[in-house]
């Protein structure tokens, strides 16, 4: 899957927040993301994060 540092995320879930759009902060072995509802940031790692994509909104 192709995501990059800056990208927002629609997840299948909605955070407890309510919001379902996250913003990636770091890329690595974990994903730093967060919300764009409270702004929590939240480690969530690769294999778990990349299953709950929903879709990828670029920011070009």
């Amino acid at each position: 899957m192709e995501v990059h540092v800056g990208d927002a995320l629609e997840m299948k879930k909605p955070h407890p927040c309510g919001a379902r759009t996250f913003l990636v902060l770091r890329i690595g072995m974990d994903f730093r993301i967060r919300c764009t509802g409270c702004g929590r940031e939240v480690m969530v790692p690769r294999s778990k994060c990349e299953k709950s994509i929903k879709r990828v909104l670029r920011q070009d």
